[in-house]
């Protein structure tokens, strides 16, 4: 699946669990681009990224995981998120984080 249409069915789905409407969008985005973004006609920037997950009450990395998860037809969440923090560890986040005194573990 191409990743704007997994990103757009994946931000369509959160929502309808959510109970929302495009219209109660209306604060970070006009329906007409909640509507597009849902369609995969568009992809959102980051900070629209983290302005439509705020909406929808989650982290924008859950929203972003969920939908590669979709893309790559995947149902394992332990597996897939075993992967993530893999490549976390290797490009030293852990440490990047800890050094700068932003680790909260």
């Amino acid at each position: 699946m191409e990743l704007r249409k997994a990103f757009g069915a994946t931000l369509r789905q959160v929502r309808l669990q959510k109970n929302l409407t495009q219209e109660d969008f209306a604060l970070v985005s006009s329906r007409t681009n909640v509507s597009l973004l849902e369609r995969g006609g568009t992809s959102p920037t980051l900070d629209k990224l983290e302005e439509l997950c705020s909406a929808l009450g989650i982290h924008p990395v859950s929203l972003v995981a969920a939908c590669y998860m979709r893309k790559e037809n995947t149902g394992d969440i332990r597996k897939f998120l075993s992967h993530v923090e893999n490549e976390l560890q290797l490009i030293g986040m852990s440490l990047t984080m800890e050094k700068e005194g932003r680790c909260d573990i």
